[in-house]
């Protein structure tokens, strides 16, 4: 979609247009969709929020800065949408005090990587804590300052479940590459690609949306 036809859609939904509105949900679906399905827990948790996410575009669109990448704009608007059903119904549930852990390294988090859709499954996987964090920082690229003042933890919670998250990814990803008793493995026989390494800097090559902070 070109610059004037997007401004012409956005217009519309300004004026409240319920065929803009509809236009613009249609062309953002998927790009939403896929910011909304890394943080949640399966494609109907994604929807809801997702539908909470495009409910605050259609009452704040006049707000849009229009010199801005609405991209960008309604990215932020997805992410704060799953943060704020994450606060809402799941509850933020650390079971460390975990300041302890502000020596943690940010170094690689395995030696093998997936392609994207493999490794949405994992990264659903995880506990909404892990996942939330690993997502704002490894996705969205968020300091761990900025995730504690997000989620109202302290900066080393923030570095912990970062750093269970790629563990467990880690045992995810090792478990899928070893064979099953039936000699297949995560994918039985589907497209999978390892590659190397799993990390910040490698995952905008399976198709993340990264970078979406405006």
């Amino acid at each position: 979609m070109g610059e004037q036809e997007l401004h012409q859609l956005i217009s519309g939904c300004i004026s409240k247009d319920r065929s803009s509105q509809k236009m613009l949900y249609k062309v953002f679906y998927g790009f939403s969709m896929g910011i909304c399905l890394r943080y949640a827990n399966n494609r109907d948790e994604a929807a809801e929020v997702m539908n909470q996410g495009f409910f605050k575009v259609f009452t704040r669109i006049e707000t849009y800065d229009r010199n801005r990448p609405f991209k960008a704009w309604l990215g932020k608007i997805m992410m704060n949408a799953s943060i704020d059903y994450y606060r809402a119904n799941l509850k933020m549930a650390y079971t460390d005090d975990l300041d302890k852990a502000e020596g943690i390294s940010d170094g690689e988090l395995a030696d093998r990587k997936l392609n994207y859709d493999d490794l949405l499954k994992m990264v659903q996987k995880l506990p909404p804590a892990y996942r939330t964090v690993f997502n704002l920082f490894a996705i969205e690229g968020y300091t761990h300052e900025e995730i504690g003042e997000l989620l109202n933890v302290s900066p080393g919670t923030s570095k912990s479940n970062l750093h269970k998250a790629r563990q467990k990814l880690k045992q995810m990803i090792l478990d899928a590459d070893a064979p099953s008793s039936s000699g297949g493995n995560y994918n039985n026989g589907m497209d999978y690609t390892p590659i190397v390494a799993i990390k910040k800097a490698d995952i905008s090559g399976v198709g993340f949306n990264k970078n979406n902070r405006d």
